[in-house]
């Protein structure tokens, strides 16, 4: 019977302990300023409770991608009924997570801009009536290409001003980010985005139903094709926007060249439109598609880099260069950004692949950003609006134009 007892008492001193831990945990989260960040801008349902070091606490994300890919493309209807029915247990898991309370929060951070308007629709509405019921919380509205800007810094000591080129489903942007909430717009995509050019390549060559592909979204379809293909189909055919002496970007005229090409090898192959995938230079047409893709890039981040170099935007001791955006968890991609970087003396900085796509983590650490700097809080959430297409910050690519810098082909393979 005594030794039940030890046994017991034993069990009960264990627990005690226990409980003691838990509440000293509970006693810092809630010192500590947490942050509660909310991504739906597009096909990824996102949240992540983070403290004001950058630690995540609880994170959950709930991707689309699959069910889109289905399809052939992002349906916008679709995208939202998927929003609205995972955002609740996504949000409720992160805090569980967590291990606290609403109540231990110290601001919501939202992607309120840019993006999919139904998308935007439903993560503001969820975050207004929160608010509503707690209004003790304030709310920090983010630009969501700025999130995906900033994300490095959670994970590296990149200072102040550096070069960063945002490359993603909806967009395509080469700024100098001088600061939070601070930037200088060098280029931006003229008309489609790098994402959006992969996924409609993709969708012509019927990539959603090669068993290789099976549940991977359009740019991850094509660099899988694109592996042990030869590039060279498009070797002759000049870079988009060659003759413009500026860092803006252009992908339509790309992808049209890349349809022509796709038609040009059905016709000498005997196969028709609606069975692409056959096609016998699948792998080629793809690899030869992502490689001009790549020299785009490379090219007009060459002139971005001299241009930096003249005007003294970027200090030449720490040069760097910041790569983040779905399209930049492409490993050819990266690799020819960064033997370009290293060419002109910059470092290539990347972020962990899972935070390079639309998440809830990069959403609360652009709202720790701000949180430090007592800056970008709204002063009526229930007033703010979700804003489809804002640009990042001051565009001065007329003056990039102006400096009419003229860069060679950059080589890197």
């Amino acid at each position: 019977m005594s030794a039940v007892l030890r046994h017991l008492q034993q069990r009960r001193s264990i627990l005690v302990r226990c409980s003691h831990h838990l509440r000293r945990h509970h006693q810092q989260f809630v010192h500590s300023k947490l942050v509660l960040g909310i991504e739906t801008t597009c096909d990824d349902t996102g949240a992540a409770v983070m403290d004001e070091s950058g630690r995540v606490l609880g994170e959950r994300l709930h991707t689309q991608k699959r069910i889109h890919a289905k399809n052939g493309g992002i349906i916008p209807i679709l995208a939202q009924d998927l929003h609205r029915q995972f955002i609740d247990p996504v949000v409720q898991g992160a805090i569980q997570d967590a291990g606290i309370e609403i109540k231990d929060l110290s601001a919501v951070a939202l992607s309120t801009m840019p993006g999919l308007p139904l998308s935007l629709k439903v993560g503001l509405e969820y975050t207004k009536d929160m608010l509503q019921r707690h209004p003790h919380l304030p709310l920090i509205p983010i630009h969501h290409m700025e999130a995906h800007a900033l994300t490095v810094r959670m994970v590296e000591s990149v200072e102040f001003p550096f070069l960063v080129l945002l490359v993603s489903g909806g967009n395509c942007i080469l700024a100098v980010a001088r600061g939070v909430g601070d930037f200088l717009v060098l280029g931006t995509t003229w008309d489609d985005a790098p994402g959006e050019a992969f996924d409609k390549i993709a969708r012509r060559l019927k990539l959603q139903h090669h068993p290789d592909c099976l549940g991977l979204s359009g740019g991850q379809a094509v660099e899988k094709m694109a592996e042990g293909g030869d590039y060279r189909l498009l070797m002759e055919r000049s870079i988009p926007m060659s003759r413009h002496r500026d860092c803006n970007f252009s992908f339509s005229g790309l992808k049209n060249l890349t349809n022509w090409l796709i038609q040009h090898h059905e016709v000498a192959q005997g196969i028709p439109k609606s069975d692409s995938r056959h096609l016998h230079t699948v792998r080629d047409i793809a690899a030869a598609f992502q490689h001009k893709v790549a020299q785009h890039l490379v090219t007009r981040l060459g002139r971005a880099m001299l241009y930096c170099q003249m005007t003294g935007l970027i200090p030449e001791e720490r040069q760097t260069l910041v790569v983040s955006g779905g399209v930049a968890s492409n490993q050819y991609i990266r690799k020819a950004l960064d033997y370009a970087t290293s060419r002109f003396q910059y470092s290539l900085v990347c972020p962990p692949l899972e935070l390079c796509t639309d998440n809830g983590v990069m959403i609360a650490w652009a709202g720790v950003e701000r949180l430090k700097l007592g800056v970008g809080f709204a002063d009526d959430p229930q007033a703010i609006r979700y804003e489809p297409k804002v640009p990042l910050g001051e565009n001065i690519s007329d003056q990039v134009r102006e400096a009419n810098i003229k860069i060679r082909r950059i080589k890197f393979w």
